[in-house]
């Protein structure tokens, strides 16, 4: 199709494309830190009018380059998802989400039109001004006929829109390829999948020279990371590993029973992977990524018995101890700061080990975007949630730091070189579950750790988390990195004397981002003490509700 004359022309073909896809009655689309997610059924019009927006967002910003994934991460199979990259790699800028649920729920053409038009008006964007998108999907069924309709609202444009389609990826490969096609030294690397798995294979190589380097098994949820691991094993021969849940064929089969969600909340071993008998040989361990490949953890067990997991917590606390350890290494400490980046989540057991070892460590609120703005005031940043997704990320000014020192001995040198290639290794626009496993996979074999050396660390303190239903979730509200309630009144000096009353008792009560419910964390010296914690807590967050229910009626 070719360029549009003038934008009436052009409003026609987008009307003519969103026509197709009309959308559906009696549903809210709402755009939240994953993007939109729901049912995979839904979406055929929230992908149209995504496209629509990636073309906007493009346009705004003098055509560089957005990025648009389809997936819905560690959800069940049949949900679905769709959610924008900015050109730096990052998640879609926090103001436009209102423009994005502003044209999901417009519920004719017409609306939708006059809506895309006032914000095209609002920012002064030239819709027939050039545009590139690029964008991919996981393995999800309803993917092919998702990706359909946003490439009918991308093709309305014709020639205004340069388009990509990369076919089925993990989600960390397509920020990766948008921050590299914006990234116009052409340092960051290579902008398509093979420059992707090259990166990653070349830094590796440097990283782990002759280590030896222990066999592992990853679980790959059925989904789309089976086939990146497969494809990045083309690239690099040298790590050994056996991938398992690999079927992205089986109906049903994705997340099911498997991936790092399931082992996180179970806190168990997969089924399948109980059932082999596998992790009961000595040394052995086993990582698992999510659906889409961008959470990781891992898990043992300890004397071939006991299930014990190794999440986000304490991959943070191996990089950032290992990072940390090659800047003073390079005699590098007075330039570069190394910082650990949480939320209220992180086991207290982890922030405190981290502070110990003088690793300065910042609390924010819960929500990648947060993390990752905070990760990015250090030198070097580390972030991980305990779910497992996280990245470190190393600032211009800390790769210039590196790039120019001037090592006066061998190791120093060494611990330059290796610096450098981690910050190659890591991705650095999104958590990747490929790239962290390369990560902890080379300071295992720097160190000569197996994976109950890794845990002994330090010793989690035992935990519970509870959801309790409130008749309205906005009373609750939050400071100090929603570790403190500023309301209902006086239920946070009620939660701060239930806590005193407990060995190293901490708890704190944030609201739902999605549903009528508050989440109540908990954490003690022993477990029935947590437990105990979570039920004294979850009780004054009802009385509180109540009483503020009783006064309002």
């Amino acid at each position: 199709m070719s360029k549009p004359q003038d934008s009436s022309a052009l409003f026609a073909a987008i009307r003519e494309a969103a026509d197709k896809y009309p959308k559906p009655d009696g549903v809210t689309f709402g755009y939240g830190t994953a993007g939109f997610r729901t049912l995979g059924s839904k979406l055929p019009s929230v992908l149209l009018r995504v496209a629509l927006l990636a073309v906007l967002r493009s346009q705004r910003l003098n055509g560089l380059t957005i990025g648009v994934m389809v997936t819905a991460s560690h959800n069940p199979e049949p949900d679905n998802g769709v959610k924008l990259v900015d050109p730096a790699g990052e998640m879609l800028e926090q103001s436009w989400e209102a423009y994005a649920t502003l044209l999901a729920n417009c519920s004719t053409t017409d609306e939708l039109i006059a809506g895309y038009q006032q914000i095209a008006e609002s920012l002064h964007i030239n819709v027939t001004a050039p545009a590139s998108v690029v964008y991919a999907r996981d393995t999800r069924p309803s993917g092919p006929e998702l990706v359909t309709a946003l490439q009918t609202g991308l093709e309305a444009y014709g020639d205004i829109v340069k388009t990509n389609d990369l076919g089925v990826q993990t989600t960390p490969i397509l920020h990766y390829v948008v921050k590299a096609v914006n990234d116009k030294t052409g340092e960051y690397g290579t902008p398509t999948v093979e420059g992707y798995y090259e990166k990653l294979a070349t830094a590796f190589k440097t990283l782990i020279g002759n280590r030896k380097l222990e066999p592992l098994y990853v679980d790959c949820a059925n989904g789309v990371g089976a086939i990146a691991l497969q494809d990045f094993a083309k690239h690099c021969d040298v790590l050994p590993f056996k991938a398992l849940n690999t079927d992205t064929e089986k109906p049903g089969a994705l997340n099911y029973q498997c991936g790092a969600d399931y082992v996180k909340t179970k806190q168990a071993l997969p089924p399948s992977i109980a059932e082999s008998g596998i992790l009961t040989k000595p040394n052995t361990r086993a990582a698992s990524f999510d659906g889409d490949a961008d959470r990781i953890v891992y898990c043992y067990l300890r004397d071939g018995k006991t299930f014990r997991l190794l999440d986000g917590d304490k991959i943070a606390v191996l990089s950032a101890l290992f990072i940390g350890d090659l800047v003073n290494l390079a005699k590098l400490g007075d330039k570069i700061q190394v910082g650990v980046v949480q939320t209220a989540y992180a086991n207290g057991s982890s922030t405190k080990f981290i502070k110990s070892r003088n690793i300065p460590v910042s609390c924010t609120p819960t929500g990648v975007k947060h993390l990752h703005h905070a990760a990015q005031r250090y030198d070097v940043g580390v972030y991980f949630e305990a779910n497992g997704h996280g990245t470190v990320l190393f600032s211009p000014e800390a790769v210039s730091t590196l790039k120019s020192a001037q090592p006066s001995s061998p190791d120093e040198a060494n611990a330059i070189k290796y610096l450098l290639a981690l910050g190659d290794l890591i991705n650095q626009a999104v958590g990747d579950a490929l790239s962290d496993l390369l990560l902890v996979e080379v300071v295992l074999a720097y160190r000569g750790f197996t994976a109950t050396e890794w845990d002994s660390s330090y010793e989690d303190l035992p935990n519970r988390l509870v959801k309790v239903e409130v008749p309205d979730r906005s009373i609750f509200t939050t400071t100090d990195a929603e570790r403190k309630l500023t309301s209902p009144a006086g239920l946070q000096a009620r939660i701060d004397e239930a806590c005193k009353k407990v060995d190293l008792g901490r708890s704190f009560v944030r609201p739902s981002g999605t549903e009528d419910c508050v989440r109540v964390y908990a954490e003690a010296s022993t477990t029935s003490a947590a437990d105990g914690l979570a039920v004294t807590v979850s009780e004054l967050v009802k009385e509180a509700a109540a009483n503020v229910a009783a006064k309002a009626a």
